[in-house]
């Protein structure tokens, strides 16, 4: 019995290449992924007025809460953060402290204070907090 039996229908051969070649090449061509919408652009490019805050957003915040792709609620995004809001400051700034699911604990800001991530929850929300 032979291993590679569809070596002898060229037919088939070519049909499998072709598949793999299509497969391959369906990425190929297609534009860099830059933010589509206004709501995507108004993410990536916000900061919060205080200074020293918007240096710890860069620093800290802005990797995850300012890219699709890494699951965190958007800066700026109302929907994704309602239902986060809604547990309480007190909730969300344990999460901030101690991490939670994919974010880590002190959100990669060390020397953050406890008021410190309370503004920037509220900015990154779009709304004030209620402790």
């Amino acid at each position: 019995m032979r291993a590679f039996r569809f070596i002898e229908k060229p037919s088939l051969c070519l049909a499998l290449v072709g598949c793999v070649c299509a497969f391959l090449l369906a990425g190929c061509g297609q534009e860099p992924k830059n933010p589509t919408t206004s709501a995507e652009a108004a993410t990536a490019t916000a900061r919060p007025a205080d200074a020293e805050l918007a240096q710890v957003y860069d620093n800290s915040c802005k990797l995850c809460h300012a890219n699709p792709a890494a699951g965190a609620p958007l800066t700026g995004d109302k929907n994704a953060w309602q239902p986060r809001l809604l547990q309480g400051a007190d909730t969300l700034l344990d999460h901030a402290i101690n991490g939670y699911n994919g974010m880590p604990p002190m959100g990669m800001c060390m020397q953050c204070s406890q008021e410190q991530f309370l503004a920037l929850i509220a900015f990154m929300s779009g709304q004030p907090l209620q402790q």
